[in-house]
């Protein structure tokens, strides 16, 4: 996995009712654009760093984040 600042992480969910999230990625720590990534979360703006794991992906910039309605 490689990205670049400004890039989206998407990481779907791996069972029924987990969420897919969001971030853009704000960081990269190695020069060959490998993980961790600091990213801000789009559902509420923490920013966190991360080690993707299989079930994420890196949408280049300038994809928008999809925007989640809850059935409640």
């Amino acid at each position: 996995m490689r990205a670049k600042v400004g890039d989206w992480l998407i990481i779907e969910g791996r069972k029924v009712d987990d969420r897919r999230r969001q971030g853009q990625i704000l960081e990269v720590q190695h020069a060959d654009g490998s993980p961790p990534y600091r990213v801000r979360w789009v559902e509420d703006g923490h920013e966190s760093v991360v080690f993707p794991g299989p079930e994420a992906r890196i949408e280049p910039h300038p994809v928008p984040p999809s925007i989640r309605v809850d059935d409640d």
